[in-house]
């Protein structure tokens, strides 16, 4: 199995994971046999900031519009560039507005722009020297910033290989589909479940996100169990980066 082109490698084998998840999960092993090739292309986004700029415009809308926003929001910067951080701050809240954001995503994309000049937001070098966790403790620093988005930079610009975004709701469902569960699971059952994934989580996630692909209209008769302060999300990039 081939990882399909892109011009950033993947950091680990994507070969050796698709043997070490096949040897210890039999019914994963069904799934990469069904999906078949490993299609994952890291974003090439040159900064942490604008990996994570894109990210919140990805917030809670659809993937499509989510684009369409994005390519508004690196209009302002200059010679086809993103914004820098200091020519985001001058922008207007009037004209972000009119590119799409709420008021919520304007605050949010302020924020990163002042953390990123303040050094709180790593380099992207810096960023592939530090651990998950601490990327993550750093990160959610920033308005609008939770565990999820950082997961989801992880994943897509860094290529970590054992990120398991227990709150997504397609890795979610696509768990309660591969497993045959009747209800959605909890975050603490699939963190627990997803420790045999170890040290290739990444890759079973991306499993995951195709089990609900493959299952079509059938997912939809899946329920969520319910549960107080349980937050979920589902990556409305996946589509996108896959």
């Amino acid at each position: 199995m081939n990882a399909a082109t892109s011009s950033i490698p993947l950091p680990f084998d994507h070969r050796e994971a698709h043997a070490h998840l096949s040897r210890i999960d039999k019914r994963l092993a069904g799934l990469i046999k069904r999906v078949g090739t490993f299609q994952f292309k890291l974003d090439e986004c040159d900064s942490v900031y604008e990996s994570l700029l894109e990210a919140i415009m990805h917030q809670s809308i659809a993937g499509k519009a989510a684009q369409a926003i994005f390519a508004r929001i690196r209009a302002l910067g200059t010679n086809g560039n993103c914004p820098s951080p200091e020519e985001l701050l001058r922008v207007p809240t009037r004209t972000l507005r009119r590119c799409g954001l709420s008021n919520a995503k304007v605050a949010a994309v302020r924020d990163l722009a002042q953390k990123t000049i303040h050094g709180v937001v790593p380099t992207l070098a810096q960023a592939e020297k530090m651990s998950d966790q601490e990327l993550v403790d750093r990160l959610i620093s920033v308005r609008g910033v939770g565990p999820w988005t950082v997961e989801m930079f992880l994943i897509f610009r860094l290529g970590r290989p054992d990120v398991l975004p227990i709150h997504d709701y397609g890795v979610q469902k696509g768990y309660a589909i591969t497993y045959h569960k009747r209800k959605i699971p909890q975050p603490k059952e699939l963190l627990r479940f997803g420790e045999r994934w170890r040290p290739y989580r990444t890759v079973a996630s991306w499993y995951m996100w195709r089990a609900v692909q493959l299952a079509g209209p059938k997912a939809r008769k899946l329920t969520k169990v319910k549960a107080k302060n349980t937050r979920t999300r589902i990556s409305k990039r996946v589509a996108k980066k896959s």
